[in-house]
Formats: C-alpha cells, structure tokens, sequence
C-alpha cells in the first residue's frame, strides 16, 4: 500500500471519528437540557405541593384563606394577606421567566394565574400591593400580567388601584 493511501485512510477515519464525536455531544448536551427542563418544572410543582400541603395541615391558615379579604380585616391580618400576595406574585415572577427562558412548559405559569384569577387578584389589597409590585417589572411583564387577570378592561383593574389600607399604611416608614 502506498504511504499517501495510509494517510488518507486515517485522515478519513479521524474525521469521521470528530464528526461522531459532535453529533454523540449534541446528542448528550440536547438530553441535558432536557434532564435540567424537568428539574426546573419537578422543583415548582413541589414547591406549589408544599403550599397545598401546608395549607391543609394548618386549620388557622386555612380559614384565613377563606376570609373575605375585602370584608373586616385586623391590621395584621391585612398585612398577612399582602405578604401572601407578595409571595404569589413573585412566584408568578419566577415562573413567568423561566417559560420565557423555555425553562419550564407554560402549564406551570397557566396553572398558577388561574388560582389568582379566582379572586385574590380582584381584592383591594391585591391591588394595591401590585401596584407597588409593578414597578420592579417591565412594560411587557405589566402589559401581560394585566390583561390576563383583566382582559381588555383597563377600568377593572385600575378602579381599586393605589388603595392601600389603613393598618399597612400606617405601618410604612417614610
């Protein structure tokens, strides 16, 4: 066998061996993304099972939850219910950036803005601790955000806004 055959031979195997070797990768890194897209999407379904958990396991809680929270609230009940809205809204938050990212499906973040959509989202201290919330989003979030919880009804969400209720008013430091 000639010399210049031999080495071509090997160049071809090499470069069929390099071509295996970034189509074996692609393959691996495609399975990666797809193991890390899971995890994303186990680590928020646990995260909102814990909530429902909790929830059942704490009896006071519960009726909490099912006060009128646009009814008779003490002071401190009003700021539990801010924090709890706080606390949904920047879960929303997350959510909502990791489907943007293609991180997680949308039925994380759908499944999440129906359970507002029920009601707590249409109270007046719900809007009034999102109108100061929104600040820290973007034009597109804000845009979103709205006409999910309100269709294309700018009145309905804006009726109640920059309310803030006695007993957290009166807790803010200026």
């Amino acid at each position: 066998m000639d010399a210049n055959l031999i080495l071509l031979i090997v160049q071809v195997v090499a470069a069929l061996g390099v071509v295996i070797s970034v189509v074996y990768l692609g393959v691996q890194i495609h399975q990666q993304n797809e193991i890390t897209k899971a995890q994303f999407g186990h680590s928020l379904t646990q995260r909102q099972y814990e909530r429902y958990f909790a929830t059942t396991k704490d009896s006071e809680f519960a009726d909490f939850l099912a006060k009128d929270w646009d009814g008779d609230l003490t002071h401190g009940e009003q700021w539990r219910v801010a924090m709890f809205i706080v606390m949904a809204l920047v879960d929303i938050f997350d959510v909502y950036e990791k489907v943007q990212k293609g991180f997680v499906d949308e039925k994380h973040l759908t499944i999440r803005m129906n359970a507002l959509k029920l009601g707590t989202m249409k109270t007046k201290l719900a809007k009034g601790t999102w109108d100061f919330w929104k600040a820290t989003r973007d034009e597109e979030f804000i845009k979103w955000f709205e006409q999910e919880m309100f269709g294309n009804d700018p009145a309905k969400w804006t009726q109640d806004a920059n309310e803030v209720p006695e007993g957290i008013k009166s807790s803010i430091r200026n």
